[in-house]
Protein backbone atom coordinates (compact mmCIF):
# COMPACT_ATOMS: atom_id res chain seq x y z
CA UNK A 1 0.00 0.00 0.00
CA UNK A 2 1.27 3.41 -0.90
CA UNK A 3 1.76 5.38 2.32
CA UNK A 4 3.19 8.77 3.27
CA UNK A 5 6.82 8.74 5.04
CA UNK A 6 8.81 11.77 6.01
CA UNK A 7 5.23 13.74 5.86
CA UNK A 8 3.19 11.04 7.50
CA UNK A 9 1.76 12.55 10.97
CA UNK A 10 1.84 9.13 12.83
CA UNK A 11 4.98 7.31 13.20
CA UNK A 12 3.81 4.03 12.31
CA UNK A 13 3.27 5.28 8.90
CA UNK A 14 6.31 7.01 8.70
CA UNK A 15 9.74 5.89 10.77
CA UNK A 16 8.03 2.35 11.21
CA UNK A 17 6.24 2.52 8.23
CA UNK A 18 8.33 -0.80 7.01
CA UNK A 19 7.98 -2.76 10.16
CA UNK A 20 4.30 -2.64 10.23
CA UNK A 21 3.69 -3.67 6.65
CA UNK A 22 1.65 -6.66 7.58
CA UNK A 23 -0.70 -5.10 9.92
CA UNK A 24 -1.51 -2.28 7.75
CA UNK A 25 -3.78 -4.10 5.04
CA UNK A 26 -5.30 -5.80 7.95
CA UNK A 27 -6.62 -2.65 10.15
CA UNK A 28 -6.07 0.18 8.04
CA UNK A 29 -9.52 1.67 6.48
CA UNK A 30 -8.21 0.25 3.36
CA UNK A 31 -8.83 -3.01 5.48
CA UNK A 32 -11.98 -2.14 6.81
CA UNK A 33 -13.93 -1.44 3.43
CA UNK A 34 -11.89 -5.12 2.50
CA UNK A 35 -13.77 -6.69 5.27
CA UNK A 36 -17.20 -4.81 4.04
CA UNK A 37 -17.43 -6.13 1.27
CA UNK A 38 -16.72 -9.61 2.41
CA UNK A 39 -19.90 -9.33 4.82
CA UNK A 40 -22.17 -7.75 2.11
CA UNK A 41 -21.16 -10.28 -0.23
CA UNK A 42 -21.80 -13.08 2.28
CA UNK A 43 -25.30 -11.89 3.33
CA UNK A 44 -26.46 -11.79 -0.04
CA UNK A 45 -25.33 -14.98 -1.04
CA UNK A 46 -26.94 -16.17 2.14
CA UNK A 47 -30.18 -14.45 1.30
CA UNK A 48 -30.08 -16.55 -2.14
CA UNK A 49 -29.80 -19.88 0.03
CA UNK A 50 -32.54 -18.90 2.22
CA UNK A 51 -35.82 -19.42 -0.27
CA UNK A 52 -37.22 -15.89 0.37
CA UNK A 53 -39.87 -15.41 -2.26
CA UNK A 54 -38.31 -13.27 -4.80
CA UNK A 55 -34.46 -14.11 -4.43
CA UNK A 56 -33.62 -17.58 -6.21
CA UNK A 57 -30.37 -19.09 -5.22
CA UNK A 58 -27.70 -17.66 -7.39
CA UNK A 59 -25.74 -19.52 -10.07
CA UNK A 60 -22.26 -20.83 -9.12
CA UNK A 61 -21.00 -18.39 -11.64
CA UNK A 62 -22.32 -15.56 -9.87
CA UNK A 63 -21.04 -17.10 -6.36
CA UNK A 64 -17.75 -16.98 -7.91
CA UNK A 65 -17.63 -13.09 -9.63
CA UNK A 66 -19.10 -11.87 -6.07
CA UNK A 67 -16.51 -14.49 -4.08
CA UNK A 68 -13.95 -13.12 -6.38
CA UNK A 69 -14.44 -9.42 -5.64
CA UNK A 70 -13.45 -10.60 -2.02
CA UNK A 71 -10.61 -12.01 -2.96
CA UNK A 72 -9.17 -9.63 -5.56
CA UNK A 73 -9.81 -6.36 -3.23
CA UNK A 74 -7.85 -3.89 -4.02
CA UNK A 75 -6.38 -0.51 -3.23
CA UNK A 76 -8.16 0.92 -6.81
CA UNK A 77 -11.31 -0.90 -5.50
CA UNK A 78 -11.00 0.92 -2.22
CA UNK A 79 -10.42 4.45 -3.59
CA UNK A 80 -13.51 4.16 -6.04
CA UNK A 81 -15.30 3.36 -2.60
CA UNK A 82 -13.68 6.56 -1.48
CA UNK A 83 -15.32 8.53 -4.39
CA UNK A 84 -18.63 7.74 -4.02
CA UNK A 85 -18.28 8.42 -0.01
CA UNK A 86 -17.93 11.93 -1.17
CA UNK A 87 -21.82 11.89 -2.70
CA UNK A 88 -23.35 9.81 0.38
CA UNK A 89 -21.23 10.91 2.68
CA UNK A 90 -21.80 7.44 4.67
CA UNK A 91 -19.21 4.94 3.97
CA UNK A 92 -20.67 1.95 4.53
CA UNK A 93 -23.61 3.42 1.69
CA UNK A 94 -20.99 3.77 -0.23
CA UNK A 95 -19.91 -0.02 -0.45
CA UNK A 96 -23.14 -0.95 -0.85
CA UNK A 97 -23.29 1.66 -4.33
CA UNK A 98 -20.15 0.37 -5.02
CA UNK A 99 -20.99 -3.37 -4.74
CA UNK A 100 -24.23 -2.98 -6.81
CA UNK A 101 -21.95 -1.25 -9.62
CA UNK A 102 -20.22 -4.50 -10.13
CA UNK A 103 -23.46 -5.95 -11.08
CA UNK A 104 -23.86 -4.17 -14.36
CA UNK A 105 -23.53 -5.99 -17.18
CA UNK A 106 -24.68 -9.85 -14.70
CA UNK A 107 -28.57 -9.92 -15.36
CA UNK A 108 -28.79 -12.61 -12.32
CA UNK A 109 -27.24 -9.96 -10.24
CA UNK A 110 -28.96 -6.86 -11.87
CA UNK A 111 -32.27 -8.41 -10.92
CA UNK A 112 -31.35 -9.35 -7.28
CA UNK A 113 -29.48 -6.13 -6.79
CA UNK A 114 -31.83 -4.66 -4.08
CA UNK A 115 -31.16 -7.92 -1.86
CA UNK A 116 -27.39 -6.02 -1.05
CA UNK A 117 -27.84 -4.68 2.18
CA UNK A 118 -31.68 -6.31 2.54
CA UNK A 119 -32.66 -5.05 6.51
CA UNK A 120 -29.08 -4.12 7.60
CA UNK A 121 -28.30 -1.40 9.57
CA UNK A 122 -24.71 0.14 9.30
CA UNK A 123 -23.52 -1.34 12.57
CA UNK A 124 -24.55 -5.00 10.91
CA UNK A 125 -21.82 -4.57 8.54
CA UNK A 126 -19.61 -2.83 10.30
CA UNK A 127 -19.44 -4.78 13.46
CA UNK A 128 -18.60 -7.92 11.79
CA UNK A 129 -16.33 -6.26 9.01
CA UNK A 130 -14.41 -4.69 12.78
CA UNK A 131 -14.64 -8.64 14.13
CA UNK A 132 -13.08 -10.31 11.49
CA UNK A 133 -10.15 -7.41 11.28
CA UNK A 134 -9.47 -8.74 14.57
CA UNK A 135 -9.26 -11.91 14.17
CA UNK A 136 -7.37 -11.68 11.15
CA UNK A 137 -4.81 -9.43 12.52
CA UNK A 138 -4.59 -11.87 16.02
CA UNK A 139 -4.07 -14.71 14.17
CA UNK A 140 -1.89 -13.60 11.10
CA UNK A 141 0.68 -10.99 12.53
CA UNK A 142 0.08 -10.53 16.66
CA UNK A 143 0.01 -13.91 17.97
CA UNK A 144 2.89 -14.80 15.68
CA UNK A 145 5.08 -11.85 16.48
CA UNK A 146 4.65 -12.76 20.32
CA UNK A 147 5.12 -16.00 19.79
CA UNK A 148 8.77 -15.78 18.36
CA UNK A 149 9.26 -13.17 21.66
CA UNK A 150 8.56 -16.46 23.41
CA UNK A 151 10.09 -18.72 21.65
CA UNK A 152 13.41 -16.63 21.88
CA UNK A 153 12.74 -16.16 25.63
CA UNK A 154 12.25 -20.10 25.74
CA UNK A 155 15.54 -20.83 24.04
CA UNK A 156 17.37 -18.36 26.32
CA UNK A 157 15.56 -20.19 29.39
CA UNK A 158 16.99 -23.17 28.90
CA UNK A 159 20.39 -22.12 27.50
CA UNK A 160 21.41 -20.22 30.52
CA UNK A 161 19.58 -22.18 33.03
CA UNK A 162 22.48 -23.11 35.14
CA UNK A 163 24.26 -20.05 34.84
CA UNK A 164 24.12 -18.13 38.44
CA UNK A 165 23.20 -14.33 39.20
CA UNK A 166 23.03 -12.56 41.66
CA UNK A 167 19.17 -11.50 42.44
CA UNK A 168 18.33 -7.96 43.75
CA UNK A 169 14.84 -7.45 45.88
CA UNK A 170 14.31 -3.47 46.58
CA UNK A 171 17.67 -3.31 44.39
CA UNK A 172 19.80 -4.72 47.30
CA UNK A 173 21.82 -8.08 46.92
CA UNK A 174 19.70 -11.20 47.79
CA UNK A 175 19.49 -15.33 47.49
CA UNK A 176 21.29 -15.94 44.02
CA UNK A 177 18.86 -17.45 41.19
CA UNK A 178 20.16 -18.64 37.51
CA UNK A 179 19.94 -16.15 34.64
CA UNK A 180 17.61 -19.21 32.75
CA UNK A 181 15.21 -18.97 35.77
CA UNK A 182 14.86 -15.45 35.72
CA UNK A 183 14.21 -15.59 31.27
CA UNK A 184 11.57 -18.68 32.15
CA UNK A 185 9.93 -16.42 35.10
CA UNK A 186 8.72 -14.21 31.94
CA UNK A 187 8.07 -16.91 29.69
CA UNK A 188 5.49 -18.50 32.23
CA UNK A 189 3.62 -15.23 32.58
CA UNK A 190 3.75 -14.43 29.10
CA UNK A 191 2.05 -18.21 28.14
CA UNK A 192 -0.62 -17.15 30.18
CA UNK A 193 -1.55 -13.83 28.35
CA UNK A 194 -1.00 -15.28 25.17
CA UNK A 195 -3.40 -18.17 25.89
CA UNK A 196 -5.86 -15.25 27.28
CA UNK A 197 -5.34 -13.08 24.29
CA UNK A 198 -6.06 -16.37 21.83
CA UNK A 199 -9.13 -17.75 23.35
CA UNK A 200 -11.22 -14.05 23.53
CA UNK A 201 -14.18 -15.26 21.24
CA UNK A 202 -14.82 -12.15 18.76
CA UNK A 203 -18.44 -11.81 18.82
CA UNK A 204 -20.63 -10.20 15.60
CA UNK A 205 -24.64 -9.43 15.23
CA UNK A 206 -26.84 -9.34 12.42
CA UNK A 207 -29.76 -8.29 13.66
CA UNK A 208 -31.19 -4.66 12.08
CA UNK A 209 -31.32 -1.24 13.37
CA UNK A 210 -32.39 -2.11 17.65
CA UNK A 211 -31.18 -5.51 17.67
CA UNK A 212 -35.00 -7.08 16.81
CA UNK A 213 -35.04 -7.87 13.14
CA UNK A 214 -37.83 -5.22 12.83
CA UNK A 215 -37.37 -5.07 8.93
CA UNK A 216 -36.70 -8.36 8.70
CA UNK A 217 -39.80 -9.66 10.43
CA UNK A 218 -42.09 -7.17 8.54
CA UNK A 219 -40.81 -8.59 5.38
CA UNK A 220 -40.29 -12.35 5.74
CA UNK A 221 -42.43 -12.93 9.18
CA UNK A 222 -42.24 -17.06 8.55
CA UNK A 223 -37.86 -16.52 8.18
CA UNK A 224 -36.48 -17.87 11.29
CA UNK A 225 -34.06 -14.66 11.37
CA UNK A 226 -32.60 -15.58 14.42
CA UNK A 227 -31.11 -18.88 13.53
CA UNK A 228 -30.05 -17.47 9.50
CA UNK A 229 -28.14 -15.04 11.12
CA UNK A 230 -26.17 -17.15 13.44
CA UNK A 231 -25.66 -19.29 10.58
CA UNK A 232 -23.70 -16.39 8.42
CA UNK A 233 -21.83 -15.52 11.40
CA UNK A 234 -20.89 -18.66 12.52
CA UNK A 235 -20.67 -20.99 9.25
CA UNK A 236 -20.04 -18.34 6.79
CA UNK A 237 -17.92 -15.52 8.59
CA UNK A 238 -16.78 -18.01 11.69
CA UNK A 239 -17.27 -15.41 13.96
CA UNK A 240 -19.02 -15.86 17.36
CA UNK A 241 -23.10 -15.49 17.44
CA UNK A 242 -24.57 -12.70 20.11
CA UNK A 243 -28.01 -12.55 20.05
CA UNK A 244 -28.64 -9.96 22.48
CA UNK A 245 -27.49 -6.64 21.55
CA UNK A 246 -28.80 -2.82 21.15
CA UNK A 247 -28.04 -1.18 17.49
CA UNK A 248 -23.94 -1.66 17.82
CA UNK A 249 -22.66 -5.13 19.28
CA UNK A 250 -21.77 -3.83 22.56
CA UNK A 251 -18.32 -4.58 22.22
CA UNK A 252 -17.29 -6.33 25.23
CA UNK A 253 -15.48 -9.21 23.89
CA UNK A 254 -13.07 -6.07 22.17
CA UNK A 255 -12.66 -4.87 25.51
CA UNK A 256 -12.00 -8.48 27.01
CA UNK A 257 -9.07 -8.56 23.84
CA UNK A 258 -7.43 -5.29 24.43
CA UNK A 259 -7.22 -5.47 28.13
CA UNK A 260 -6.08 -8.90 27.09
CA UNK A 261 -3.03 -7.48 25.30
CA UNK A 262 -2.22 -4.58 28.04
CA UNK A 263 -1.88 -7.55 30.76
CA UNK A 264 0.93 -8.63 27.74
CA UNK A 265 2.47 -5.42 27.15
CA UNK A 266 2.79 -4.42 30.59
CA UNK A 267 4.69 -7.58 31.13
CA UNK A 268 7.42 -7.00 28.33
CA UNK A 269 7.46 -3.37 29.81
CA UNK A 270 8.48 -4.90 33.47
CA UNK A 271 10.83 -7.51 31.54
CA UNK A 272 12.23 -4.75 29.35
CA UNK A 273 12.89 -2.43 32.38
CA UNK A 274 14.58 -5.96 34.18
CA UNK A 275 17.00 -6.36 30.92
CA UNK A 276 17.81 -2.29 30.50
CA UNK A 277 18.94 -2.66 34.07
CA UNK A 278 21.01 -6.28 33.75
CA UNK A 279 22.89 -4.75 30.98
CA UNK A 280 23.64 -1.08 33.16
CA UNK A 281 25.00 -3.90 35.37
CA UNK A 282 27.41 -5.60 32.54
CA UNK A 283 25.76 -9.13 33.45
CA UNK A 284 24.73 -8.54 29.50
CA UNK A 285 26.52 -6.69 26.20
CA UNK A 286 25.14 -5.96 22.93
CA UNK A 287 26.39 -7.23 20.17
CA UNK A 288 28.19 -4.37 18.12
CA UNK A 289 27.07 -3.42 14.16
CA UNK A 290 29.53 -1.36 12.15
CA UNK A 291 28.21 2.06 11.61
CA UNK A 292 25.90 2.19 14.41
CA UNK A 293 26.45 5.15 16.74
CA UNK A 294 25.48 5.20 20.37
CA UNK A 295 25.85 8.63 21.22
CA UNK A 296 26.92 11.99 19.22
CA UNK A 297 28.93 13.00 22.13
CA UNK A 298 30.45 9.78 23.69
CA UNK A 299 32.15 7.33 21.16
CA UNK A 300 32.58 4.74 23.65
CA UNK A 301 29.07 3.97 24.45
CA UNK A 302 26.14 1.30 23.25
CA UNK A 303 22.86 2.31 24.63
CA UNK A 304 19.84 -0.21 25.12
CA UNK A 305 17.62 1.14 22.63
CA UNK A 306 15.91 -1.36 21.82
CA UNK A 307 14.57 -2.34 25.38
CA UNK A 308 14.19 1.69 25.70
CA UNK A 309 11.95 1.30 22.21
CA UNK A 310 10.19 -1.38 23.02
CA UNK A 311 9.09 -0.30 26.35
CA UNK A 312 8.05 3.41 25.01
CA UNK A 313 6.00 1.79 22.29
CA UNK A 314 4.26 -0.67 24.91
CA UNK A 315 3.23 2.67 26.94
CA UNK A 316 1.23 4.27 23.85
CA UNK A 317 -0.46 0.86 22.99
CA UNK A 318 -1.40 0.60 26.35
CA UNK A 319 -2.50 3.68 27.15
CA UNK A 320 -4.93 3.11 23.19
CA UNK A 321 -5.68 0.16 24.03
CA UNK A 322 -7.11 1.21 27.40
CA UNK A 323 -9.00 3.78 26.14
CA UNK A 324 -10.52 1.53 24.10
CA UNK A 325 -11.33 -1.14 26.55
CA UNK A 326 -13.09 1.74 28.43
CA UNK A 327 -14.73 3.36 25.99
CA UNK A 328 -16.38 1.13 23.38
CA UNK A 329 -18.87 -1.08 25.99
CA UNK A 330 -20.33 2.32 26.79
CA UNK A 331 -23.27 4.20 24.44
CA UNK A 332 -25.91 6.04 24.71
CA UNK A 333 -29.06 4.55 24.78
CA UNK A 334 -29.40 2.51 21.21
CA UNK A 335 -25.69 3.29 19.83
CA UNK A 336 -23.58 6.86 19.08
CA UNK A 337 -21.22 7.33 16.65
CA UNK A 338 -18.26 7.68 19.46
CA UNK A 339 -17.44 3.83 19.28
CA UNK A 340 -17.54 4.63 15.09
CA UNK A 341 -14.65 7.48 16.12
CA UNK A 342 -12.41 5.24 18.10
CA UNK A 343 -12.51 2.29 16.42
CA UNK A 344 -10.86 4.05 13.61
CA UNK A 345 -7.47 3.34 16.24
CA UNK A 346 -7.82 -0.21 16.72
CA UNK A 347 -4.90 -0.73 14.13
CA UNK A 348 -2.82 2.25 15.85
CA UNK A 349 -2.91 0.57 19.31
CA UNK A 350 -2.14 -2.77 18.28
CA UNK A 351 0.51 -1.22 15.61
CA UNK A 352 2.32 0.37 18.75
CA UNK A 353 2.05 -2.92 20.51
CA UNK A 354 3.71 -4.56 17.12
CA UNK A 355 6.13 -2.23 17.06
CA UNK A 356 7.10 -3.13 21.06
CA UNK A 357 6.97 -6.59 19.99
CA UNK A 358 9.82 -5.91 16.77
CA UNK A 359 12.29 -3.29 19.13
CA UNK A 360 12.11 -6.32 21.70
CA UNK A 361 13.22 -9.14 19.66
CA UNK A 362 15.96 -7.16 18.27
CA UNK A 363 17.30 -6.28 21.00
CA UNK A 364 16.82 -9.67 22.13
CA UNK A 365 18.82 -11.11 19.01
CA UNK A 366 21.87 -8.78 19.93
CA UNK A 367 22.47 -9.77 23.80
CA UNK A 368 25.65 -11.68 24.97
CA UNK A 369 25.70 -13.40 28.02
CA UNK A 370 28.41 -12.21 30.42
CA UNK A 371 29.22 -15.23 32.49
CA UNK A 372 32.97 -13.13 34.07
CA UNK A 373 30.62 -9.86 35.36
CA UNK A 374 27.91 -12.27 36.65
CA UNK A 375 30.40 -14.60 38.98
CA UNK A 376 32.26 -11.37 40.47
CA UNK A 377 28.73 -10.16 41.30
CA UNK A 378 28.48 -13.13 43.23
CA UNK A 379 31.91 -13.36 44.58
CA UNK A 380 31.31 -9.93 45.82
CA UNK A 381 28.07 -10.87 47.41
CA UNK A 382 28.77 -13.41 50.36
CA UNK A 383 26.30 -12.21 52.65
CA UNK A 384 23.61 -13.59 50.73
CA UNK A 385 24.64 -16.82 52.16
CA UNK A 386 23.10 -15.67 55.29
CA UNK A 387 19.87 -17.20 54.53
CA UNK A 388 21.21 -20.59 54.47
CA UNK A 389 23.19 -20.16 56.98
CA UNK A 390 20.18 -19.56 59.54
CA UNK A 391 18.07 -22.26 58.12
CA UNK A 392 20.27 -24.80 58.80
CA UNK A 393 20.85 -23.82 61.81
CA UNK A 394 16.98 -24.02 62.37
CA UNK A 395 17.06 -27.31 61.82
CA UNK A 396 19.34 -27.94 64.34
CA UNK A 397 17.70 -25.78 67.06
CA UNK A 398 20.52 -23.58 67.18
CA UNK A 399 19.33 -20.35 69.58
CA UNK A 400 18.48 -16.99 67.51
CA UNK A 401 19.70 -18.35 64.26
CA UNK A 402 18.09 -15.03 62.68
CA UNK A 403 19.02 -12.80 65.38
CA UNK A 404 22.62 -13.94 65.03
CA UNK A 405 23.05 -13.92 61.44
CA UNK A 406 21.60 -9.95 61.53
CA UNK A 407 23.85 -8.74 63.92
CA UNK A 408 27.18 -10.28 62.13
CA UNK A 409 25.99 -9.13 58.82
CA UNK A 410 23.90 -6.39 58.39
CA UNK A 411 25.51 -3.70 56.99
CA UNK A 412 28.56 -4.88 56.84
CA UNK A 413 31.17 -5.66 53.54
CA UNK A 414 31.14 -9.88 53.82
CA UNK A 415 33.69 -11.62 52.52
CA UNK A 416 34.49 -15.97 51.98
CA UNK A 417 37.07 -15.65 54.95
CA UNK A 418 34.16 -13.69 57.28
CA UNK A 419 31.03 -15.89 56.46
CA UNK A 420 33.47 -19.16 56.66
CA UNK A 421 35.27 -18.58 60.28
CA UNK A 422 31.08 -17.76 61.45
CA UNK A 423 30.34 -21.39 59.83
CA UNK A 424 33.31 -22.64 61.55
CA UNK A 425 31.86 -21.92 64.73
CA UNK A 426 28.96 -22.83 64.86
CA UNK A 427 28.09 -26.20 66.92
CA UNK A 428 26.43 -28.11 64.17
CA UNK A 429 27.17 -31.57 62.46
CA UNK A 430 30.21 -31.87 61.14
CA UNK A 431 28.57 -32.93 57.57
CA UNK A 432 26.18 -30.25 57.85
CA UNK A 433 29.22 -27.68 58.69
CA UNK A 434 31.45 -29.26 55.50
CA UNK A 435 28.40 -28.64 53.12
CA UNK A 436 27.75 -24.87 54.26
CA UNK A 437 31.52 -24.01 54.45
CA UNK A 438 31.95 -25.84 50.76
CA UNK A 439 28.92 -23.62 49.84
CA UNK A 440 29.93 -20.36 47.58
CA UNK A 441 26.83 -17.26 46.34
CA UNK A 442 27.13 -19.24 42.64
CA UNK A 443 26.05 -22.53 44.33
CA UNK A 444 23.01 -20.93 46.26
CA UNK A 445 20.86 -21.31 43.40
CA UNK A 446 18.23 -23.91 44.74
CA UNK A 447 16.12 -25.73 42.17
CA UNK A 448 16.40 -22.89 39.51
CA UNK A 449 18.37 -24.62 37.29
CA UNK A 450 15.73 -27.56 36.86
CA UNK A 451 13.08 -25.01 36.91
CA UNK A 452 14.48 -22.83 34.22
CA UNK A 453 15.29 -26.34 32.17
CA UNK A 454 11.61 -27.74 31.75
CA UNK A 455 10.01 -24.04 30.82
CA UNK A 456 8.22 -24.53 27.45
CA UNK A 457 8.37 -28.16 27.46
Amino acid sequence: MTIPTITALSPLDGRYASKLAALRPLLSEYGLMHRRVQVEVEWFIALSDAGLDGFAPLSEASRGLLRGLVLRFSEADARAIKDIERTTNHDVKAVEYWLKARFEGQPELKAASEFVHFACTSEDINNTSHALMLKAAREQVMLPAIDRIVAKLTTMAQAFAAVPMLSRTHGQTASPTTVGKEIANVVARLQRARQVIAEVKLLAKMNGAVGNYNAHSVAYPDTDWERFSREVIEQRLGLVFNPYTIQIEPHDYMAELFDAFTRLDTILIDFSRDVWGYISLGYFKQKLKDGEVGSSAMPHKVNPIDFENAEGNFGLANALLAHLAQKLPISRWQRDLTDSTVLRNMGVALGYALLGYDSLARGLDKLELNEAALAADLDDSWEVLAEAIQTVMRRHALPQPYEQLKAFTRGKPMTRELIQGFVADLPLPQAEKARLLAMTPADYTGRAATLAKRIGG
